[in-house]
């Protein structure tokens, strides 16, 4: 038997269509409004039928459905906000990245471990005047989550590579040549535009994070790369899309029945993180930060 406590909800930030699950029942759609605005849409909840029992889901389109918000306008603080005050505890992130490795194809998954944000026009932390906290983002997602997608990957034969590290940029625009070939010299693995500050603001509010980087080109720096057209692209991205939702259905009972969980050190990230005194915390800040959190203020 499992304790109620082990039923965590998983919330999925990423492409249109994931929430399309087969056996997902209970479905709703809702509005959530949290202290830094609105998050991208309205969140889809449901519960699917998963051999470890109904496992809560929450589905976030993060560019919004039909795709209207570029990466820059994306309200990262809304939406992890709204995930946790939903009552998410496990967030999987599914994002198309572009390829910086020769052995990295499209189609391949990539299940992240590292990042480096160079991304400079977005609101990264939910901390701030009146009350400072700093959290480490030395090990930027959880092993724990990374290691069910693994395995569910695996099982399913999807073609997948644990461990690599996501340049995140800014966009719209994607690279230039000299900037694809500068990210490869640092030894990035993939390129994409939306995971920074999402992991950043996942670890200021607790929640255990992974990211899983669905190759859909390569980038510039590819020698073939000219001859990628639009139509090869989205082709790669609906088969991920595809493979992307059978990830979510067939992880889904791991994650959420996972009696670890409530352990995880990603759950007590701010332990140890708020620096300013109690005395003076400007309280409306303090007020602001208690769907976030709650647990330690």
């Amino acid at each position: 038997m499992h304790h109620p406590s082990g039923n965590g909800l998983l919330a999925i930030i990423g492409g249109s269509g994931l929430y399309e699950l087969p056996g997902l029942t209970d479905t709703a759609w809702v509005t959530v409004d949290t202290p830094w605005g609105a998050p991208s849409d309205q969140i889809l909840t449901g519960t699917l039928a998963t051999p470890a029992g109904p496992a809560r889901l929450a589905f976030l389109p993060r560019h919004g459905r039909g795709h209207r918000l570029a990466p820059s306008d994306l309200n990262y603080r809304a939406n992890i906000a709204a995930v946790k005050q939903l009552g998410a505890t496990d967030v999987l992130s599914l994002s198309a990245v572009g390829g910086l490795r020769a052995d990295l194809p499209p189609g391949t998954f990539v299940v992240v471990d590292q990042f480096i944000d160079r991304t400079f026009a977005r609101d990264k932390s939910f901390f701030g005047a009146g009350c400072v906290a700093h959290v480490s983002m030395a090990h930027p997602v959880c092993p724990r989550l990374g290691d069910h997608v693994q395995a569910t990957l695996a099982g399913q034969g999807v073609p997948h590579v644990r461990g690599g590290t996501y340049l995140a940029m800014e966009g719209p625009q994607f690279s230039t040549l000299a900037e694809s070939r500068l990210y490869r010299s640092w030894n990035c693995d993939v390129i994409g535009m939306t995971n920074m500050p999402e992991a950043k603001l996942a670890r200021e509010a607790e929640l255990c994070y992974a990211t899983v980087a669905m190759v859909t080109d390569f980038d510039c720096w590819h020698p073939q790369h000219d001859n990628v057209t639009v139509e090869a692209i989205i082709g790669v991205l609906l088969r991920n899309a595809d493979t992307g939702r059978s990830l979510v259905a067939a992880a889904a009972g791991a994650v959420t029945h996972d009696d670890h969980g409530p352990a995880c050190t990603c759950r007590h990230a701010l332990d140890h993180a708020v620096i300013t005194a109690p005395a003076v915390r400007d309280p409306a800040v303090v007020e602001r930060l208690r769907s976030v959190a709650g647990r330690v203020l």
